[in-house]
């Protein structure tokens, strides 16, 4: 099993009529590697909304047609999905619409819920209908109850955000406005930018805002609500501040794109740096260092460089195929790893490997690609994990729910190094997380336990415990 990945939010603000779509789409492509279930793009034109949502990549979902038969538009709201709660489905395709008395709403989210449920059953006792089983429906609905009585839709914005707990990195758009806002603890990345015919857009990365030409202004802060209309952008601050800073340290360690700068953060060099890290705490003799594609590869050379161990191309990815936790069962995601990745020999042959990737959750994909080098004639094998052992649930937005299926929770680091097939296995120290975010707040529940909310009791989550048993 993968760690299984974020979403992807991207919208754009434009102060004349044009193709909104196309911008939209190349933005999502950027951020295709956040989510790969599926994608959606709604369009504004004068108030009217088009919409077009399916299962699928961006280049498979927004073919040709498809996006040539959006109309021009001023907005336009675009996401990419991996669902970390709801089922796998057309009904949770986002952005989510929502239409009432006070206009309408498009609304894209990033991010998890940790009183998502205790919200839904408030609501569902109150006569609210839900059509979807994910978070963001919740969110919409939130945001559509505090708009009925507020004076325009970031009030309602900002009055929702009184109520909601957890992940939310938000872009939405009504009929004249677009909003984005980012939780208070600031978990999961938000920026915005402007292309030079004066477009705001805003994303999930910053990746997203070169795809489209877009010059970087800035990262959402923690708790902002910005607002963009044909008069410029306003920025309200009220929920600033309120809770300490908590990033997402897995966004540098595995889910952004090695071109993103987040909250003034380059994403490779913090990568590079882990490997720095992990050559310092645990050297090995090796004749080569190899990154696993693509998240292992900028700690590779980061221990090569420390090291002094030379840096080798060991994996091949094939660019064809999806991570390997799309596959339905566990017999297939064994087999597409087997074509996802393919050993050079001549890098590895004979040789002392340091194998750098970043993460091992449950060890299947670790045992596969170890499996793989030794049949390509490596000699021995030192496994390097850019993160330090996954132990707890997370409730923020990474798909992991239980503790019991996590590889480090029920075995030793020399269990797990048998199990897997290594000569010898070192992870990250918990205790230098920090200084890949240049000492920023951070969030590592996943790896300590130490959750920045309280946790419900019961989360209403099931992603997890499906996926588990289509693998099992």
């Amino acid at each position: 099993m993968s760690i299984h990945e974020e979403c992807g939010v991207f919208g754009v603000f434009s102060s004349q009529r044009n193709h909104v779509a196309g911008m939209v789409y190349y933005g999502l492509y950027a951020l295709q590697h956040r989510g790969q279930e599926s994608c959606g793009i709604v369009v504004n034109d004068d108030g009217v909304f088009h919409s077009h949502k399916d299962m699928g990549l961006v280049s498979d979902v927004f073919h040709g047609p498809v996006l040539s038969n959006f109309p021009e538009g001023t907005m336009a709201v675009g996401h990419v999905r991996y669902g970390t709660t709801g089922e796998t489905n057309r009904n949770n395709c986002q952005p989510i619409e929502v239409n009432h008395q006070k206009g309408k709403l498009a609304l894209a989210h990033n991010g998890n819920l940790s009183n998502a449920k205790e919200l839904r059953d408030i609501m569902e006792l109150s006569g609210s209908i839900f059509h979807t089983t994910s978070d963001t429906e919740t969110i919409a609905y939130l945001i559509t109850r505090e708009r009925l009585t507020s004076s325009s839709i970031e009030e309602a914005v900002s009055r929702a955000m009184n109520f909601l707990e957890g992940a939310y990195s938000l872009c939405m758009m009504s009929s004249c406005k677009m909003i984005a806002a980012r939780d208070p603890y600031g978990f999961r990345p938000l920026c915005y930018g402007r292309t030079p015919d004066g477009s705001w857009v805003v994303a999930s990365e910053s990746c997203a805002l070169s795809a489209v030409g877009a010059v970087f202004e800035r990262d959402i802060k923690p708790g902002e609500i910005l607002v963009f209309t044909k008069n410029g952008v306003v920025s309200r601050t009220e929920h600033c501040n309120r809770m300490p800073e908590k990033f997402c340290v897995f966004e540098y360690i595995y889910f952004a794109r090695t071109d993103s700068v987040i909250d003034g953060v380059s994403v490779h060099e913090a990568r590079m740096h882990a490997g720095e890290v992990l050559a310092k705490q645990f050297p090995a003799q090796a004749d080569v260092v190899i990154g696993v594609p693509d998240s292992g590869l900028d700690a590779a050379l980061g221990y090569s460089r420390e090291s002094g161990i030379p840096y080798g191309i060991g994996l091949i990815k094939n660019r064809y195929i999806g991570r390997t936790f799309i596959a339905p069962g566990q017999e297939n995601r064994i087999d597409k790893v087997k074509i996802k990745l393919a050993p050079v020999s001549k890098t590895v042959h004979g040789k002392r490997v340091v194998l750098v990737d970043d993460s091992i959750v449950r060890g299947t994909t670790s045992a596969q690609i170890v499996k793989l080098l030794r049949e390509a004639g490596a000699k021995e094998i030192h496994m390097r994990i850019s993160a330090p052992p996954f132990l707890y649930p997370c409730y923020y937005g990474t798909d992991i729910d239980s503790s019991e299926n996590l590889i480090a929770y029920t075995h030793s680091v020399e269990e797990i190094k048998e199990k897997i097939g290594v000569d010898s296995l070192g992870y990250l120290p918990l205790e230098t997380l920090l200084e890949l975010s240049g000492g920023r707040g951070i969030c590592s529940a996943c790896f300590d336990g130490c959750y920045p909310t309280e946790i419900a009791v019961e989360t209403g989550k099931n992603k997890f415990e499906q996926k588990l048993s289509e693998i099992d």
